[in-house]
């Protein structure tokens, strides 16, 4: 058999025979290496480190510590997972085990539920899987060869998916010792390579292949990691994560709640819609300056426009429609852009009114599925800080980079300075031609390499495929106190929505051109982002934002008159101030407030009624400052200015 020839990672090559595997390559250069390695990436793709080699290609052996690793790691436990499950309750069946984002899943067919006692029995028998260290080895078998052996076993959905695979697609099975499992692969050499930093975390219901008409399965959730640090390190940050709950803390605070009568929207109570309205004030305030010009669009509007838009045709299971006495089909819109060009159409355009920048705080309405509904940060009903800009071809790269600079300056003044843009391209369902998608997207790849000089922006990569279906967009991910990312702004360039609708705008040659239009959210959902802000503070808002800033609390009655005029004096200086002259002690009034995040209690008893001065007590802290009425009016109206306006 002739030779190949392998280029590694720092430019060496070698010739090795076709047809030797990667362990066999990677034992001939040293043993050591061959004990590290637990997969390889050949070309790019990662494989089992048993493949054969064919071919000239790069390779890179990948030992149980790379950052490649952890995905198979996880992988491998889902396997381990299912063995174990099946071990202790024969019968059961397994379906698919996918590794999501931190960790893994499997979704299993079993006759009675899962208590929380069996999760320790489980990770136990995991546990002595994983001892055995039984190499994980792949077979390729015929389609029928499968579907016996998985009708003889009674594994019915594992026929199911026999049938999907594609035709000519090749049908592989993994084995660990006696058990084996359908699945793509790669895997690593064994079932000790996963290690033991994995932890079952819960369990929940859930349908095969997500639909709610089909059978119910039983879904177990798990985590997995190369080591036990960074597993205790996940699992901290989860507990920390739990404590900054936004449901937990709007009902803390007194911010919201949801209730089954209107699943997916928020019933705003009067201090979460003082937030939620400072949090408008603050963008009205920012766009005014970078020179938008606010507009408010139709709720409903005909099936016709949204035909028109293409939404009908590619987003109609995301809209909420209904129809009228006189048979029209209506509307709720999901988005505001269809309705921002009828706007701009509305009288003639020229090239001196470009860009023309267009805002709306538009609520709007999609249907999400119930299961997908969690909190703030996924609702059906939801306002977005939407604004569209309409410009020329040549203003994009200007407009993108006045976008960019606009957002992150946005994210800084609440607190987020990790933020990692993504360049999401042409989704395969999409409308346009793809000669107005090549001029996009090559458009906004040289924006991206300008974005990336930002010393604020910490990454910048390509999402390949992920765009919205009638443009490619820059996702703006930020990275939260605790270590978690989210995805808030974003800013499309859209070649096709103006020119279904007819826009137009008169050129400096008489000629009539379609414009660019470039959607662009800063927040996102305001109702997500305000989630993301109260998580990531954890409750402890800065000043300007908090809905009850100050509260002016007695030590005793004595006090009281004293505290209604300091309360009113606060007020009149700008601030959102409360009174609180319980008969209780200063204790039980102090935890009451820490525990509903006042920033600011002002502690006032005979003393300081007779002196004129506030006991200063800050959330958080067991220190007092004692100061002046006077001060601490001063101190906290300065505090209290919002940073767009504080740096003016």
């Amino acid at each position: 058999m002739s030779d190949i020839v392998l280029t590694f990672p720092d430019g060496a090559t070698r010739a090795v025979p076709a047809g030797m595997t990667g362990l066999e390559v990677a034992r001939s250069i040293a043993p050591s290496l061959a004990k590290r390695t637990v997969a390889m990436i050949v070309d790019g793709v990662l494989q089992d480190a048993a493949d054969a080699l064919t071919r000239n290609a790069t390779i890179r052996f990948v030992s149980r510590t790379d950052p490649e690793a952890l995905e198979l790691i996880r992988h491998d436990c889902a396997h381990v997972l299912a063995e174990a499950v099946q071990d202790l309750w024969p019968g059961t069946q397994v379906t698919i085990g996918p590794v999501i984002e931190n960790g893994f899943y499997y979704d299993f067919a079993k006759a009675e539920p899962f208590h929380p006692d069996d999760l320790p029995k489980i990770e136990k028998r995991m546990r002595e899987i994983i001892a055995k260290n039984a190499p994980f080895t792949k077979e390729v078998w015929t389609r029928d060869k499968a579907k016996a052996h998985f009708a003889a076993a009674g594994e019915t959905f594992k026929v199911e998916l026999v049938d999907a695979i594609p035709a000519g697609e090749d049908l592989k099975i993994y084995r660990q010792g006696d058990w084996l499992d359908l699945c793509r692969g790669p895997h690593m050499t064994s079932t000790g390579q996963i290690g033991n930093a994995f932890k079952l975390q819960r369990f929940s219901g859930s349908y095969w292949r997500g639909n709610a008409e089909g059978p119910q399965l039983q879904r177990l959730y798990g985590t997995a990691f190369a080591t036990d640090k960074e597993l205790a390190d996940h699992l901290r940050m989860l507990e920390e994560a739990e404590k900054r709950d936004h449901r937990k803390l709007g009902r803390e605070m007194d911010l919201f709640h949801f209730q089954e009568d209107a699943p997916g929207t928020v019933f705003w109570h009067p201090n979460g819609w003082q937030m939620f309205q400072g949090l408008i004030a603050y963008m009205r305030r920012r766009q005014v300056a970078e020179g938008y010009v606010e507009v408010n669009s139709p709720q409903l509007m005909d099936r016709s426009l949204w035909e028109t838009s293409g939404h009908w045709e590619t987003y109609h299971a995301n809209m909420f429609v209904t129809e009228t006495e006189d048979e029209r089909v209506f509307a709720l819109k999901p988005m505001n852009c269809p309705g921002h060009v009828q706007i701009y159409k509305h009288g003639l355009k020229s090239y001196r009114d470009l860009p023309m920048k267009i805002a709306e705080f538009g609520c709007v309405h999609r249907y999400e599925p119930s299961g997908a509904l969690h909190g703030l940060m996924r609702v059906r009903a939801f306002t977005q800080d939407d604004a569209h800009i309409f410009c020329s071809e040549e203003q994009i790269a200007e407009q993108c980079l006045d976008i960019n600079r606009f957002m992150l300056s946005i994210y800084e003044d609440f607190g987020f300075h990790d933020v990692h843009i993504k360049l999401a391209t042409r989704p395969e369902k999409r409308v346009g031609d793809d000669s107005l998608w090549d001029k996009a997207e090559a458009a906004m790849r040289d924006v991206l390499d300008r974005m990336a000089s930002d010393n604020r922006v910490t990454k910048t990569s390509i999402a390949e495929g992920e765009g919205a279906f009638y443009g490619p967009k820059f996702e703006y991910h930020l990275r939260d106190a605790i270590g978690r990312t989210w995805q808030c702004g974003t800013t499309q360039v859209d070649f096709n929505l103006p020119a279904r609708f007819g826009a137009f705008y008169v050129d400096s040659d008489g000629e009539k051109k379609t414009p660019v239009m470039i959607h662009r959210a800063m927040f996102g959902s305001l109702e997500r982002f305000t989630g993301i802000f109260l998580e990531n503070t954890a409750g402890h808002l800065p000043l300007w934002i908090a809905p009850v800033q100050a509260v002016v609390a007695t030590i005793v009655s004595d006090a009281d008159d004293y505290a209604r005029e300091a309360a009113v004096l606060l007020r009149k200086a700008g601030l959102r101030v409360e009174t609180d002259l319980r008969n209780e002690k200063i204790n039980y009034k102090v935890r009451e407030h820490s525990l509903s995040k006042t920033p600011v209690l002002l502690v006032v008893g005979k003393r300081e009624a007779e002196e004129r001065k506030v006991s200063v007590r800050r959330l958080g802290s067991d220190r007092n400052t004692v100061m002046t009425l006077d001060e601490a009016i001063a101190a906290l109206r300065a505090e209290a200015v919002p940073p767009d306006l504080a740096s003016e």
